[in-house]
């Protein structure tokens, strides 16, 4: 904890050149992504498991808090995946190490170049739903509906840390222990991994960006008779997010469920490279507590276990118009319409999920 404060000091005292910035918001931006992406593998994943809950998961995120964060999210993403190519093609290329901070620099620009007509077009979403009078949860509901992710964090860090005792007890805490995986052929490997699936990341999660946050973004996912993004002509009749990634995922080009595919490998990559980079942040923290940097591990294994295996059994599951049903008897409940008939809704389904 006190290397933690200090780091914290001494950045905000720090005089120098751009590196020790770029260093700073890579992590920060790379820990909220982390966190965004357990909300959203496991929202996801209530789709498949349990669509009344999805509805909701949804109307928090059309809700003002989660609209200002959703542009927080997107410049973190931007440039985060700009600043890890620049690691990734100096660390690759040690001549060019000279140009760091000029590298640095083009991040940044790189960076507000690219928001700019992405916060435009993401605004342009929120002046239309405004517009339109919407229905918005109370924000003592949405905080309420966030405090099972954090329960389960907690959980999950008393978990790592009683194992983390557990195999202390068992196999000693000495110095030598915690310290010896380093310089292993293991953190080599993790090390070329982060870089590697950088490369393969950026353009996975740019498209899923332009997709679901600037072309049709999160107010569409719940609106009627609207053109499901990725698929052409489907239509999401019921106006229900749980059908609009029905629609998606079953969505077929030459036999092949695209999206599926396209999210799996997001899923994957992802997870890992996130709670890899988790890892190696809490590690650097913990280094004169072997008790805490084995927990540290522990729990970044526990995280991308959990979400790896909630995120590909939705994927491998399917979304039934039983779901569909469900989710628009959800959203009548949600803001609490009379005059809701999800059934007339269900009715009109021309061809349910492309069966």
């Amino acid at each position: 904890m006190s290397s933690l404060v200090l780091t914290l000091t001494e950045t905000l005292r720090y005089r120098g050149a751009i590196g020790q910035w770029s260093w700073v918001l890579h992590r920060l931006s790379g820990l909220g992504v982390v966190l965004f992406l357990v909300l959203h593998v496991i929202d996801t994943s209530w789709a498949v498991f349990y669509p009344a809950k999805y509805e909701i998961a949804i109307a928090t995120y059309q809700t003002p808090l989660f609209t200002l964060g959703e542009f927080f999210l997107v410049a973190a993403v931007i440039y985060h995946a700009y600043n890890g190519l620049r690691i990734a093609i100096l660390d690759s290329k040690p001549e060019w190490w000279k140009h760091q901070q000029r590298a640095a620099v083009w991040v940044l620009g790189l960076t507000a170049l690219t928001l700019i007509p992405t916060f435009f077009l993401m605004f342009n979403h929120v002046i239309n739903h405004y517009n339109h009078d919407p229905n918005i949860l109370p924000l003592t509901e949405v905080i309420v509906e966030q405090l099972p992710f954090a329960a389960g964090m907690v959980v999950a860090a008393i978990v790592a840390i009683v194992l983390s005792g557990v195999v202390g007890l068992i196999s000693g805490d000495g110095s030598k222990a915690s310290g010896k995986a380093s310089g292993s052929k293991v953190e080599r490997f993790w090390w070329s991994y982060m870089r590697i699936s950088g490369f393969l990341i950026v353009p996975l999660v740019f498209g899923h960006l332009a997709m679901m946050h600037v072309l049709q973004g999160v107010f569409d996912l719940t609106a009627i008779e609207s053109t499901v993004v990725g698929t052409g002509e489907l239509i999401n009749n019921t106006g229900t997010a749980v059908e609009f990634v029905g629609e998606r995922w079953n969505h077929l080009v030459g036999g092949v469920a695209i999206w599926k595919l396209y999210d799996i490998a997001l899923l994957a990559l992802v997870t890992v490279h996130g709670f890899n980079g988790l890892r190696y942040v809490l590690t650097d923290y913990t280094m004169s507590s072997p008790l805490l940097r084995r927990a540290s591990t522990y729990l970044c294994i526990i995280g991308a276990v959990v979400l790896l295996t909630v995120g590909a059994g939705a994927l491998l599951g399917s979304v039934e118009v039983t779901s569909i049903e469900m989710a628009a008897e959800s959203q009548c409940e949600i803001y609490e319409l009379e005059a809701c008939t999800p059934q007339d809704a269900l009715e009109t389904l021309p061809n349910p999920l492309g069966q």
